[in-house]
């Protein structure tokens, strides 16, 4: 199976860089799972200033990203990966969710994601170049570097052979479409704070209920709209029915 291509458009490369090669992600471009290509767009300006950015036409405080440079990165990216779906980071973009990064994961084999900084980017980039425009929440950060590398996290995970137990991914928060249960390590007891005990029991079915319980009861707490788009069996139902009458445990 070919790489799977990231093409990201920046102007701080070296925030990119340091967490593609790293943990997970690292081992992925090591081994060939995924291609990422950094791209600085003060390298596409025009100008012996390298100019990327400009005071916003209509005023208002701060400057935008001007479009050039955008366009001109985009004109190489196709050249390398005509497929590339070319997507904008942007609070403005629709919510980023667990669904998305498996949609982006099973489409096209090369994505494109253009990092916006200062008040924004022209607004020619949105309307008339981007496939799309993506949001990781309603909050405002300093730049579109973090969004992108959580999408490009959370896609390469999807793909085959990224994260080595591929069992680690299925039972990830989201996935299954509910939050994951609480998970335990050694010690068995720290600090007077204990293990449960059925965790311990080696009762496999037993095990499996109680997480399930445990991980519908943290959903029903943290994240109650999770549930009504959650695709939950009878058993899931009956443990819901539980929870609501404040019962703690699932035995």
């Amino acid at each position: 199976m070919s790489s799977f291509v990231w093409d990201l458009l920046t102007l701080f490369p070296e925030i990119i860089s340091v967490y593609v090669h790293s943990g997970i992600l690292g081992r992925a471009v090591e081994d060939g799972k995924i291609t990422v290509r950094v791209h600085d767009l003060r390298d596409f300006t025009q100008d012996k200033h390298r100019t990327a950015d400009d005071y916003p036409y209509g005023g208002g405080a701060g400057m935008v990203m001007k479009p050039e440079p955008i366009f001109l990165a985009v004109d190489r990216v196709r050249e390398l990966a005509p497929e590339s779906r070319i997507i904008l980071m942007s609070p403005q973009g629709r919510p980023f969710d667990q669904e998305e990064a498996g949609r982006l994961a099973r489409g096209s084999r090369a994505v494109t994601l253009i990092c916006g900084r200062y008040e924004g980017v022209d607004a020619r980039v949105s309307e008339h170049l981007v496939d799309d425009e993506i949001s990781i929440g309603d909050y405002v950060i300093s730049g579109g570097e973090l969004a992108a590398l959580v999408v490009l996290d959370a896609v390469s995970r999807c793909l085959p052979g990224v994260v080595g137990d591929e069992r680690s991914v299925s039972t990830d928060s989201f996935y299954q479409g509910i939050l994951k249960h609480p998970q335990y390590t050694r010690p068995e007891s720290y600090r007077g704070m204990r293990v449960p005990e059925m965790i311990l029991s080696g009762h496999h079915e037993k095990i499996r209920r109680f997480q399930r319980f445990k991980a519908l009861e943290k959903t029903f707490r943290n994240r109650p709209d999770l549930l009504d788009k959650a695709e939950l069996t009878e058993e899931d139902q009956e443990m819901l029915n539980r929870i609501r009458r404040g019962e703690r445990t699932e035995a």
